[in-house]
């Protein structure tokens, strides 16, 4: 897969369909490297008219690495925000959205559809708030506002998500990510096992640096509440969340919705913190959809 600078860093990112459709930007969530994007889901995509490009984040992947800024104490960070003051973090959500941003610019690409999961639907409102110039419409998927006053994660959701293998045994690295995946996934929707085993391996192999995941959380904590940012977006807004999600409640989804003047809900009940295999055509179609709209 090839690499670009863009934003003064190397990201590596993958192209799919034909360039003179409609381009369309995947951005995925924390510790995520592209390939967490199914396959199925971008095919999907493409079927539909679009030219789809996905990337690693920086500090994930293939991109650039941000190991000579240590990793940052988690703990210190949450409490200068809850103390209302700004946290000393290595980068930005508002980084991680002008690197993509920047990727767009350096693909020659002058607008996109943008769409995020997660953290990658923080990166994209941000993207929707500061560029909005490059963006044609943005898709929020099991995302939030940062807005405290929200339900929290269930706390073995979180837990799963944070806690690190044991060891860097391929077998280890597999089950922890087993265990992620079962405790924040689609109840009404459980991944095979087969396709999370290999699909874990595959990522390990790719590339494996839990540094670059704490230095993202950090990021995503010192990022406090959009609202007020949200409420200046003009972009053309799908929200797309789970009603199952156990690691960013629905009510995050209900939030962003009704923050960003204009914005459309699309809640999908069984759906938890993936994207499954068989919502894959209802989530392209809605996007889709929304693209179509503008």
């Amino acid at each position: 897969m090839p690499q670009i600078e863009a934003n003064g860093l190397t990201i590596e990112y993958e192209t799919h369909g034909d360039p003179a459709h409609e381009p369309l930007l995947l951005v995925m969530g924390l510790g995520a490297q592209l390939t967490l994007w199914p396959i199925e889901f971008v095919d999907a995509l493409v079927a539909r008219g679009f030219h789809v490009i996905r990337h690693d984040n920086r500090d994930i992947g293939l991109s650039q690495k941000f190991d000579h800024a240590g990793v940052p104490a988690i703990p210190e960070v949450v409490a200068a925000m809850m103390s209302g003051q700004a946290p000393e973090v290595p980068y930005t959500v508002a980084d991680m959205a002008a690197d993509a941003a920047g990727l767009l610019d350096a693909l020659g690409i002058d607008q996109a559809h943008v769409v995020g999961a997660s953290m990658g639907g923080m990166i994209v409102q941000h993207m929707a708030a500061s560029h909005a110039h490059k963006v044609r419409t943005m898709t929020s998927i099991m995302s939030t506002t940062g807005n405290r006053e929200l339900p929290p994660s269930k706390p073995e959701a979180m837990a799963a998500l944070l806690t690190p293998a044991p060891s860097l045994e391929l077998e280890a690295i597999i089950a922890s990510g087993l265990a992620r995946a079962r405790a924040i996934g689609s109840p009404g929707y459980p991944a095979a096992e087969d396709r999370l085993r290999t699909r874990i391996a595959s990522d390990f192999h790719r590339s494996y640096n839990p540094a670059g995941m704490a230095r993202q959380f950090a990021a995503v904590v010192a990022d406090g509440d959009r609202r007020e940012m949200l409420k200046g977006v003009t972009v053309p807004t799908l929200v797309i969340h789970g009603e199952d999600d156990p690691l960013v409640p629905v009510e995050g989804g209900h939030d962003t919705a009704a923050t960003v003047p204009g914005a459309r809900l699309h809640t999908i009940p069984g759906m938890g913190h993936d994207v499954p295999i068989e919502l894959v055509d209802e989530i392209a179609e809605a996007i889709a959809e929304h693209a179509r709209a503008r």
